[in-house]
């Protein structure tokens, strides 16, 4: 059977909180600032994150943002429309981050991850691979085993993806992030290929016998995340730009 598939710049459908700022914030010890933005929707979340790199003083802090979305299927911006097999009324965004397509949805915690790379001199890859140590470090914490992959970026609890990753680099800074399944529906997954791979299982926290609810894991990440930027504090003195 064949399936139309419609992309969308307008926002995903649900109840959701407004994307702004949420209190000052104070720079943690690591030089990072914790946003807690409650449901936000995908394609608002998207805009304030461009909007507020595009225009971020070279001196300010890195931040993020921890938020979750209504159900919305994202397609990368070298994602083929193809792994987007049957998306029903669910609506189909293409962004500018890497990677294939995925989905969000109410139970999944969204860390979006705003950080200047060259103040900490910080290579994409090795970023990437910050953010799957994150969530492998933050299982590992809750008594479950992960795993990356080098052939497909996330992290992996035997054969089952629990975790999608995908970034933009704009002006050396970083936008977009990591998502961690907790206790969504999965069988929105069964209508796409996962980040690409068809037949790809997905996996919750819930299912691996971790309690924590979206929030409690979602901050989780952030500390951990945090904790792991340490060893990278951001410098007063910039590297020439590239050419």
């Amino acid at each position: 059977m064949e399936h139309s598939l419609h992309l969308s710049c307008a926002s995903a459908t649900g109840r959701a909180t407004s994307v702004g700022p949420v209190g000052r914030g104070e720079p943690d010890p690591a030089g990072i600032v914790l946003r807690e933005r409650g449901r936000t929707e995908y394609l608002a979340a998207w805009q304030a994150m461009r909007a507020w790199t595009a225009v971020r003083d070279p001196a300010a802090a890195d931040e993020l943002w921890l938020t979750e979305h209504p159900p919305v299927y994202t397609l990368g911006q070298g994602g083929r429309e193809v792994h987007v097999r049957a998306p029903g009324d669910i609506p189909v965004v293409r962004c500018d981050r890497g990677g294939q397509v995925t989905y969000h949805g109410p139970g999944q915690a969204v860390l979006y991850v705003l950080v200047d790379l060259r103040r900490r001199a910080l290579g994409v890859r090795p970023m990437v691979r910050l953010l799957e140590r994150c969530v492998i470090d933050w299982l590992a914490q809750q008594g479950v085993e992960a795993r990356g992959r080098e052939d497909a970026p996330g992290v992996y609890v035997g054969e089952a993806k629990v975790a999608a990753l995908g970034l933009k680099v704009s002006r050396g800074c970083t936008y977009h992030g990591l998502a961690l399944n907790v206790d969504l529906d999965l069988e929105p997954f069964g209508r796409i290929d996962p980040c690409g791979y068809p037949g790809q299982p997905v996996t919750r926290t819930r299912d691996l016998g971790i309690h924590a609810d979206t929030g409690t894991a979602g901050r989780g990440l952030a500390a951990t995340l945090s904790r792991l930027l340490r060893a990278h504090p951001p410098t007063d003195v910039l590297p020439p730009p590239q050419a």
